[in-house]
């Protein structure tokens, strides 16, 4: 080969890969779009929406959605996962970015967040639990884990009691957003969760 042919042979490559970078980098970001906006209206639906409904929110064919989640589940444990790690890993970084009381009160917005999502897709979702495609145990543990690093970040600052469980706060989380729901009551949610952040706070 030439060292014209194989120079134009190159650049015809790198054109290529190029080319395909992009195609993958757009495709993970209309994903991105799509699983934002399946989360959007899980937290608002009253009931479980259609793949259509989502769609058309998304303002994409509904062939566009199959392509990126071929079926309900992929879609629902797409959301749910997504919806975890935003939790698991929030934690960490909410303390960097506020103080542990602050995080703890934010944090359990995200988790009203996930409550609200949990809720509009739960038909399916309890289906996969039951399957063994997703394993509740292994997302408590998860989920508890994260409040913890909050606890421990906030009792070394002597912000939040140091006789208050992580499961103390699940199980008054759950409560809360399960008589002021997001979805229709998002301000009682917000006064409960601000009497339950002064109940976390030490005795002066």
């Amino acid at each position: 080969m030439s060292d014209r042919s194989a120079t134009g042979a190159r650049s015809v490559s790198g054109r290529v890969s190029g080319e395909t970078r992009a195609s993958r980098a757009d495709a993970v970001r209309n994903r991105e779009q799509l699983l934002a906006v399946a989360t959007r209206v899980f937290m608002s639906a009253e009931a479980e929406p259609s793949m259509r409904a989502i769609a058309r929110e998304a303002g994409v064919g509904i062939g566009t959605l199959y392509r990126h989640f071929p079926t309900r589940e992929s879609l629902v444990d797409a959301v749910y996962q997504d919806q975890v790690a935003r939790l698991t890993t929030g934690a960490r970084e909410l303390l960097d970015e506020l103080s542990p009381a602050g995080a703890m009160r934010r944090w359990m917005d995200l988790f009203g967040d996930w409550i609200a999502a949990k809720n509009g897709m739960l038909d399916t979702l309890l289906v996969m639990i039951e399957s063994g495609e997703i394993t509740h145990a292994h997302t408590r543990d998860e989920l508890l884990t994260a409040v913890t690093v909050l606890l421990d970040a906030g009792r070394a600052a002597g912000e939040l009691r140091s006789d208050v469980t992580a499961e103390d706060i699940a199980a008054s989380l759950i409560g809360i957003f399960t008589v002021a729901p997001r979805s229709g009551r998002g301000a009682d949610a917000g006064r409960l969760l601000n009497l339950l952040m002064d109940g976390l706070r030490p005795v002066r």
